[in-house]
């Protein structure tokens, strides 16, 4: 029996996500994402693409990233470039330094940088 991956009309991505369709089509421009369309021309998007949208999502809203240091983060993930945190976590364990805030430092320092960058 072969499965049928899921598929996501437009309300359905925007629901899921909880912003509006616009937000969606925005960032499809933005983002350069291309959905598929039926033969009446509907946008369609993959569980793929829903991963990728709420990536852009906790980007944009939760690490205030700009739309540039976004689509930098996204492309730099695509090549693979993103440190793993892993080694890093390891590391920790090693030094008796808390994780959480070392996490915490990171993603404020992370958002100072894309500030003067701005």
């Amino acid at each position: 029996m072969r499965m049928q991956k899921k598929q996501f009309r437009i309300g359905a991505l925007a629901d899921e996500l909880q912003v509006e369709r616009f937000v969606i089509r925005f960032w499809e421009k933005e983002f350069d994402i291309k959905s598929q369309r039926s033969s009446g021309g509907q946008r369609y998007y993959t569980e793929k693409d829903l991963a990728t949208f709420k990536t852009i999502k906790e980007l944009l809203y939760k690490k205030k990233y700009t739309i540039a240091g976004a689509k930098k983060m996204l492309a730099d993930k695509e090549k693979g470039i993103i440190a793993s945190q892993k080694t890093t976590m390891d590391q920790c364990d090693e030094l008796h330094i808390d994780k959480e805030a070392l996490l915490h430092l990171r993603d404020t320092l992370t958002q100072l940088k894309h500030l003067l960058n701005a």
